[in-house]
C-alpha cells in the first residue's frame, strides 16, 4: 500500500508483514482481527425433493466446503472440502431427483452485474492456470466428486438422472452422476436460461432472450420443434409449470424501447402476469400491476417470486401497496383482484413454497419486538389467506427458510448479534425446540463475549426523512470523547441489521464495525434512503442517485449526529464503505471534510455520467420532444452528484482500495479518481489488488484490507491532533 499525497511523493511503503506485526495497543488488548473475521458463513442451504435431507455450503478463513444432513439424528456430515483458500466459490447447490446426489458448481463471480472480457472467470489467486467455472456432483454418501462440464445454473430433472445446466448463451444435458459427456439440448437463437422441468421431466420451459425482448420457450425433443409461447414484444421470464403440468406461468414486461422520458423523472414499470396452456399456446392475462410508481416491478431478492400453488392459485411478491408484500390469484376464470396475504408495515423476503404447496413460508422485518424492523424473522402464510403464523421471534435474525420433503422438518439460518450464522432445524409443526448446527465449526478463539450488542439508533435528515442506524459501542468507564466512523452500506437495496447479516458481503462489514468499535471506536452504521426495510418511498426516492444524490442527506445527518453526542470527539469522525458505500464515503469528503476527518473508499463510484447523452443520442432524444436544457440539467445533475465533481473541496485523506478485476464497480473509477486527487494535492493512501473481485474472494485479501483500513484511521484519528481539513 502507498501512502500518497498530491504531489505524488511516495512517503511511506507498507508491506503485509508491516501490517501484520504493526499491532496497535487496542487489538492486543482486545480481540485480533483475524478472530472476528473467523465467522462461519453457511450459504445456498438446499432441501431434497424426498425425506428429510438437507444441504449447505459453508466458507470460513477462505476454506469452502459442503456439507449434509439427513435422517432422524440429522447430524451434518461434510461432503467436500476445498485445498485451502482455492478462491473459487460453491453455490448454486441442488439435489438429484432421488436426493442420492448434490449438484454444485465451482467457480464464477455470482456476485456480478457484468462479464468480465472474454467471459474469463476469475482468477484471485493469480494461477497460471485459467479457472473455469464448472458444475460438479458428488454422491451424499460420500466419495469424490464427479465434474459434470463447464457452465452454472444446474437443474435437475424431477424423475431419473438427468441435469440441465447453462453453458455460454445455450443450455445442456447430462447425466447427474458425471457418467456421460455433456451435450448441448438444443439449438435456438439468442441466449436460452432459466429453465423449468415439467412435473413429467419431459418438456423444458425456457426463457429465450432476444435483447430488447424475450419469450417463453418449451421443448420436447429433437424431432420437434421448439414452441414460443404468446410471442410478442414483451419480455417474457420466470416460467412455472402448474403441478398438472398442463400450463405454464410467466411474468411479461414491456420490450425495451419506446419514448423517452425526462431523465430527471422515475417512470412505472408496469408487470404482469401471464397463464399458458401448453398443448394449445393459447395464454391470456391473468393479472396485471397498477401503472403506478409502486406498482412497477419489485427490485428486490427474486424480484416477482412467481410460484404455482395448489387449488389453481398464484402466489407473487408485488410493491404496489408500498411495501414488498405477498399476494395470490387464481389462474382460472376472469382477471382478478389478487389477494393481499402479508399486510403490515414491513418488508418480505426470502419465500419458500411449502412442499405440499397450500403455504409461504418467508422472512420479513417485523415481530413483536420494537426493534424487529431492523431484524429478519419467519412467519407462514396459507395461500388460501388467513392470518400469518410467526415461526421464529426473539433477538437473533432468521432467513432463508427451507422445508424438507416429507414436509416435517423447517432448517433455516439464524444469527444473533454475538452469534455469526449457523445452520438450525426444527419440527415445521413446532413442536420440538431449535437445534443449531455446526456450532462445533466455530474456533475456539471467536470472540463472541467480546463482542457488542449494536444499538438501534433513528437520526433525522434536513428533510425530516427518519433514518435508522445501527451503533456499536464498547461499554466502558471512559469519560473522554472518543473517535467515531459512519458506516455506510453498497448495495444500495440494503439493510444493515442488528446482527450478523444474511449476505457474506455484509457479514464482513459487520466483523469490521464490531472490530472498529472493539478499539475504542464509536461506529454509526447508517441505513440510508435507497436502501430496503422501510417501504416504497424510501427504497425509490426522489433525486437519489444520479438524479440528484438526495441519499446523502442521511450519511451527512449521521455525522452531524454524532458531532453532536457527548461521547464522541467531533474534530475526530472518519467515514468508509464499500461499493456504494465507497461512493458515499468519497461524496461525503469532497462535500464534508468539515465533518469527516478521514475516509476508506472501497472500490467505491467516483463519476456518475448515466445521464449524460452524446451529441447524437442528444438529438435523437430531442426529437423525442425533450428539450436541450431538460438533456443539459440531467448531465449537470448527475456530474454534480459525483465525488469527481467536488475534489476542490476535498481536503481530509482518503485511503482507496480496488480490486482490478472487479465486475461490479470497474477499477477505471478509482484509477480515474486518483488522478483528480494527485492534481488537487489531496492526501491519499491506496491499495490495488492484482485479479480479485468486486466480493473479495480470499480470506486474506479481506483481511489485508481491513487492517490496512483499521491502521488508516488509527492513524488519522487517534492522534491528539488530527489531520488538518
Amino acid at each position: 500500500m502507498k501512502r500518497t499525497t498530491g504531489s505524488g511523493l511516495v512517503l511511506v511503503v507498507l508491506t503485509l508483514l508491516a501490517l501484520s506485526s504493526a499491532q496497535p495497543a487496542a487489538e492486543r488488548e482486545g480481540f485480533a482481527l483475524e478472530q472476528v473475521l473467523g465467522f462461519t458463513f453457511p450459504s445456498d442451504l438446499t432441501a431434497s425433493r424426498s425425506g428429510s435431507r438437507v444441504a449447505w455450503a459453508l466458507l470460513q478463513r477462505g476454506v469452502r466446503s459442503l456439507w449434509v444432513a439427513d435422517g432422524q439424528k440429522f447430524e451434518p456430515r461434510r461432503l467436500f472440502a476445498s485445498n485451502g483458500e482455492d478462491g473459487q466459490e460453491l453455490t448454486n447447490l441442488t439435489f438429484s431427483a432421488d436426493g442420492h446426489y448434490l449438484v454444485y458448481v465451482r467457480g464464477g463471480d455470482h456476485g456480478s452485474n457484468w462479464t468480465a472480457e472474454g467471459n474469463l472467470m476469475p482468477n484471485p489467486t493469480s494461477s497460471p492456470v485459467e479457472p473455469k467455472m464448472q458444475v460438479w456432483s458428488v454422491s451424499v454418501d460420500g466419495g469424490t466428486p464427479k465434474l459434470i462440464g463447464e457452465g452454472d445454473e444446474p437443474v435437475p430433472a424431477p424423475q431419473g438422472n438427468r441435469v440441465l445446466f447453462k453453458r455460454g448463451r445455450a443450455l445442456w444435458i447430462t447425466l447427474v452422476d458425471g457418467s456421460a459427456r455433456a451435450t448441448p439440448l438444443f439449438f435456438a437463437r439468442g441466449s436460452s436460461e432459466s429453465p423449468e422441468w415439467s412435473p413429467d421431466g419431459k418438456t423444458v420451459a425456457f426463457v429465450s432472450d432476444r435483447r430488447d425482448l424475450s419469450y417463453i420457450g418449451l421443448y420436447t425433443s429433437a424431432e420437434e420443434p421448439l414452441r414460443y409461447i404468446a410471442p410478442s414484444t414483451s419480455r417474457d421470464s420466470m416460467p412455472r409449470w402448474s403441478p398438472d403440468g398442463t400450463r405454464v406461468a410467466f411474468v411479461r414486461q414491456p420490450g425495451r424501447g419506446g419514448s423517452s422520458h425526462p431523465p430527471l423523472e422515475a417512470e412505472p414499470q408496469p408487470w404482469a402476469i401471464w397463464v399458458a396452456d401448453v398443448k394449445t399456446g393459447d395464454a391470456r392475462e391473468v393479472w396485471r400491476s397498477p401503472e403506478t410508481l409502486r406498482g412497477s416491478y419489485p427490485r428486490v431478492a427474486g424480484g416477482a417470486n412467481l410460484l404455482w400453488g395448489a387449488d389453481d392459485r398464484l402466489a407473487f411478491l408485488a410493491y404496489h401497496d408500498g411495501w414488498p408484500h405477498l399476494y395470490t390469484v387464481p389462474t382460472t376464470g376472469e382477471r382478478a383482484e389478487a389477494r393481499l396475504l402479508t399486510p403490515g408495515t414491513f418488508m418480505v423476503e426470502h419465500v419458500e413454497l411449502t412442499p405440499d404447496r397450500r403455504s409461504l413460508i418467508y422472512s420479513a422485518n417485523t415481530g413483536a419486538d420494537e426493534h424487529d424492523s431492523e431484524r429478519r424473522h419467519l412467519f407462514m402464510v396459507p395461500l388460501e389467506g388467513g392470518n400469518p403464523t410467526a415461526l421464529t421471534s426473539g433477538t437473533g435474525l432468521e432467513w432463508s427458510p427451507r422445508v424438507t420433503g416429507d414436509g416435517e422438518l423447517l432448517t433455516y439460518l439464524a444469527s444473533t448479534a454475538e452469534q455469526p450464522p449457523l445452520p438450525v432445524v426444527r419440527t415445521l409443526r413446532g413442536d420440538t425446540e431449535p437445534r443449531t448446527l455446526l456450532a462445533d465449526q466455530l474456533p475456539a478463539d471467536f470472540p463472541a463475549d467480546a463482542l457488542v450488542t449494536p444499538e438501534d439508533v433513528v437520526i433525522t435528515a434536513p428533510d425530516g426523512t427518519s433514518v435508522h442506524a445501527q451503533l456499536f459501542k464498547q461499554p466502558n468507564g471512559a469519560a473522554a470523547r472518543r473517535p467515531a466512523i459512519v458506516f455506510a452500506h453498497g448495495g444500495p437495496a440494503r439493510q444493515m441489521l442488528l446482527g450478523w447479516h444474511y449476505m457474506f458481503y455484509y457479514a464482513n462489514t459487520y466483523a469490521m464495525n464490531q472490530y472498529l468499535a472493539s478499539r475504542g471506536y464509536i461506529v454509526l452504521s447508517v441505513n440510508y434512503r435507497l436502501g430496503i426495510g422501510y417501504g416504497f418511498e424510501f427504497h425509490h426516492p426522489p433525486r437519489a442517485g444520479v438524479r440528484g444524490a438526495s441519499e446523502y442527506q442521511d450519511v451527512l445527518a449521521a455525522g452531524r449526529y454524532l458531532q453532536q453526542r457527548s461521547d464522541v470527539d467531533a474534530a475526530r469522525i472518519g467515514i468508509w464503505g464499500g461499493s456504494y458505500g465507497g461512493y458515499l464515503t468519497a461524496l461525503g469528503l469532497a462535500r464534508n471534510s468539515d465533518v469527516f476527518a478521514a475516509g476508506a473508499d472501497l472500490h467505491g463510484v467516483h463519476t456518475r455520467l448515466q445521464l449524460a447523452p452524446t451529441a447524437q443520442q442528444a438529438a435523437a432524444l430531442a426529437g423525442d420532444g425533450l428539450s436541450r436544457a431538460d438533456l443539459d440539467e440531467a448531465a449537470k445533475v448527475a456530474w454534480e452528484s459525483a465525488p469527481a465533481a467536488h475534489v476542490k473541496t476535498w481536503r481530509s485523506p482518503v485511503l482507496l482500495v480496488h480490486g482490478d478485476d472487479d465486475r461490479n464497480v470497474r477499477v477505471e473509477q478509482t484509477v480515474d479518481l486518483v488522478q483528480r486527487l494527485r492534481a488537487a494535492n489531496v492526501p491519499f493512501d491506496e491499495i490495488i489488488i492484482p485479479d480479485d473481485i468486486h466480493d473479495f474472494l480470499l480470506y486474506r485479501n479481506w483481511l489485508r484490507v481491513y487492517r490496512a483500513v483499521a491502521e488508516f484511521f488509527d492513524r488519522h484519528l487517534t492522534t491528539s491532533s488530527p489531520t488538518s481539513r
